[in-house]
């Protein structure tokens, strides 16, 4: 059976990292696997092919600022995808994280529902059944028959970003037909809180959904030691008794409006002087933080990451809203407990006994549940309960279980 992957990414992010392991496991499994991607950075993996330059990437975000469509255009990768999946022959394709302006969607899907090929979609966002959005917010036009943007999109400006208007309705309807008669296909979410939206969803209403968690490395997340620990605790200038919370974020901001939440970061470290709070996340300097905030920057080394989650007492979430949350399965894996705001999914997908979390923007409860949390001390099962959930041979094994049912359908 030969599987062909498609993302935006290839081992790098969490989607590319997915995808990675995905062919990685396929391949030790005795599968033909073969992976196309977009965007970043080009890898010496066996059968992994980048199909678009960054020049060309880049190109065709800026025909999106002029059309307002964003996941249309990129001709030339696009048709350069569909010649290697006529050529590759896939039993199934599937499809990851699509955006990245390397792929006209609405092209590749029409030509895999005319071909009939067997297709996983799984949907690491929201923009394949709202249309444009990866995240929806508090906008619940996606769902409704008339569909995104016919009483004019709350926040195109802002999520979509397009010069050209308010585009929405035109992109929604554009998604609708690709899917509409697509009868080969799997959509399986990451989390509950994302299939129970795709379910009521116009666009993807009546297809045959599925559920996997996210996987992960766990010979990289997983509880260290004390003595592996004192190293990197002596270099950010912790003692042993020292109290940390951890916050991890692609992007680390102050803003009270940014999704990611590090302005309720910066006013709960305003209370909790005698806590150390530490940041791993690109940040725009200078960028004022009280003294007991420590911004670590982008943190790119695994194996470090798994020792500062290790080393901290709590680890904290203030997104508005996550469709998964790596940060969350990473953290526990490693023997360190959840805290933060419900933001739709890491609640649902959490351990409940090793986590806690309290309505988005509720300061005084967040402060307590931190307080809470790190009185209670850390349990010693978390890490092997939490290991058993998100260990990526438990993914790799439901996907392979959905080729095989797609494929003796």
């Amino acid at each position: 059976m030969k599987i062909l992957q498609i993302n935006n990414v290839y081992d790098f992010g969490s989607t590319g990292r997915i995808t990675r392991d995905i062919h990685r496991g396929l391949l030790e499994y005795g599968y033909e696997s073969v992976v196309y991607y977009g965007r970043r950075y080009r890898t010496k993996d066996n059968n992994v092919h980048k199909i678009c330059s960054e020049f060309y990437g880049k190109a065709q975000n800026g025909f999106y600022q002029i059309t307002g469509i964003k996941y249309g255009g990129c001709v030339i990768s696009t048709h350069r995808l569909i010649s290697a999946i006529r050529k590759e022959k896939p039993d199934v394709v599937h499809l990851q994280c699509l955006n990245g302006h390397f792929v006209n969607i609405y092209r590749l899907l029409e030509f895999l529902k005319a071909r009939e090929i067997p297709t996983v979609l799984t949907l690491h966002a929201e923009f394949m059944y709202t249309g444009g959005c990866s995240h929806s917010l508090d906008c619940n036009q996606w769902h409704t028959a008339a569909g995104c943007g016919h009483s004019g999109c709350p926040q195109y400006k802002k999520e979509l970003k397009s010069r050209s208007g308010d585009q929405s309705s035109a992109m929604w309807i554009r998604m609708k037909r690709a899917f509409t008669g697509f009868d080969h296909l799997v959509v399986v979410s990451v989390s509950p809180w994302l299939m129970e939206r795709a379910g009521v969803s116009e666009i993807l209403k009546g297809k045959d959904h599925r559920l996997i968690y996210n996987g992960l490395d766990t010979d990289i997340f997983h509880a260290y030691s004390a003595d592996e620990l004192s190293n990197i605790r002596n270099e950010l200038g912790y003692e042993p008794e020292d109290k940390i919370v951890f916050h991890a974020s692609p992007y680390f901001d102050n803003r009270p409006d940014h999704i990611k939440g590090g302005y309720y970061i910066i006013k709960l470290a305003e209370r909790l002087k005698d806590i150390h709070f530490l940041i791993a996340g690109k940040y725009d300097p200078p960028l004022t933080v009280p003294d007991n905030v420590k911004l670590l920057g982008n943190v790119t080394d695994k194996v470090r990451m798994a020792m500062l989650y290790s080393m901290s007492d709590v680890t904290l979430l203030t997104s508005k809203k996550e469709t998964f949350s790596m940060v969350c399965a990473e953290s526990l894996c490693c023997g360190t407990p959840v805290v933060g705001f419900k933001a739709g999914a890491p609640e649902l997908i959490s351990l409940p006994a090793y986590s806690g979390f309290c309505d988005y923007a509720d300061l005084n409860a967040l402060e307590k549940l931190v307080s809470d949390w790190i009185n209670k001390g850390k349990s010693p099962g978390i890490s092997e309960d939490s290991i058993k959930v998100y260990r990526k041979e438990r993914m790799i094994s439901a996907y392979m279980d959905i080729y095989q049912s797609l494929i003796h359908h």
